[in-house]
């Protein structure tokens, strides 16, 4: 038996449970791993709340850092003491879980089970969104929405390492001074100012090579008018909720802009990219160009009220649950 959140049926944060689960040896192909830091993300609460659906009951959590206790049948690149993290859909809210070793990455020693936790999901879906979506370039002008979240300041300080200008929307003047001490040159508080305008402002109406949005229905259409003529809007997450069907010929009409909606599991798919993702990652993490502010703990038990705090926009950086 080890403790574990579940929900039974989806809901509110009240809907996850914490209580005793069995947990099997690993089998073929998989690795146990004894948890230290779990990190929290939105997609955790699109789980609980069913907005993806999952089959009830199940464990939220996607991603994770703990020490290898024992291995399955056919497992040959971990053993029992390898310090590891994985980003994998579902089952991160318990004290162990069983993994499959294709997700699983060797976390080299310099590099802290707080830090794993917090870095796997929201630094490879900036890695991913930075260095193979668009691939930024020196120079380039960029729009970060919730710059002042997970993801965003990981992304905005990757960008401004890859000699970017970085332009940031943010909730409040504290985020905004958060943002700016992580990469963000410009930061534009979207409930004061017209986020639109303050970017044609900021880039004498050149507007930007590209916008990676996570906030979704609140930002659109508005996102695509900050971009210039041929440029990329990238809807990577939908905190406000889900963009609504549109008429792609609006995107003819804004300056021949592309449009994508990726996900890290799409991208990550294959070992080789997931391998070579990671490897960017913590490089660029070791190097001090990016660091991975954690700026909440709670205890797993408290999960529902991790959960609170994220839907309440209360939290800024990273949120991890310790078991």
């Amino acid at each position: 038996m080890v403790k574990a959140v579940r929900v039974h049926k989806v809901g509110g944060p009240e809907a996850m449970v914490y209580e005793d689960v069995d947990l099997p040896a690993p089998g073929p192909g998989e690795v146990r791993v004894r948890h230290r830091a779990i990190g929290l993300n939105f997609i955790d609460v699109y789980d609980r709340t069913g907005a993806y659906p999952a089959q009830a009951p199940f464990i939220p959590g996607s991603e994770a850092s703990g020490d290898v206790t024992a291995v399955g049948d056919g497992v040959t690149e971990f053993r029992p003491g390898d310090r590891v993290a994985y980003v994998a859909r579902l089952g991160g809210y318990a004290e162990e879980r069983n993994v499959p070793a294709k997700v699983l990455v060797k976390m080299p020693e310099a590099i802290s089970y707080e830090t794993g936790a917090a870095m796997m999901l929201k630094g490879l879906t900036a890695q991913y969104l930075l260095r193979r979506t668009y691939r930024v370039q020196p120079g380039d002008t960029i729009l970060i929405h919730a710059a002042a979240g997970g993801v965003g300041l990981i992304a905005s300080q990757w960008g401004a390492h890859l000699g970017a200008t970085v332009i940031g929307t943010v909730g409040s003047a504290d985020k905004a001074e958060l943002a700016k001490a992580n990469g963000c040159h410009h930061a534009i508080l979207y409930r004061e100012e017209d986020f639109v305008a303050r970017v044609a402002e900021i880039t004498g109406g050149k507007k930007c090579h590209v916008v990676y949005d996570g906030i979704g229905k609140a930002t659109f259409p508005g996102s695509l008018d900050c971009l210039r003529p041929l440029g990329m809007f990238v809807s990577f997450g939908s905190a406000s909720g889900p963009i609504d069907a549109f008429n792609i010929g609006i995107l003819a009409q804004k300056g021949s802009l592309f449009a994508t909606r990726p996900t890290l599991f799409t991208y990550a798919a294959e070992r080789p990219d997931l391998l070579a993702m990671c490897e960017d990652l913590f490089a660029v993490i070791a190097s001090g160009a990016v660091k991975i502010p954690v700026s909440q703990t709670f205890a797993l038990k408290d999960a529902a009220d991790a959960h609170r705090a994220l839907e309440g926009r209360e939290t800024t950086g990273a949120t991890i649950l310790i078991p």
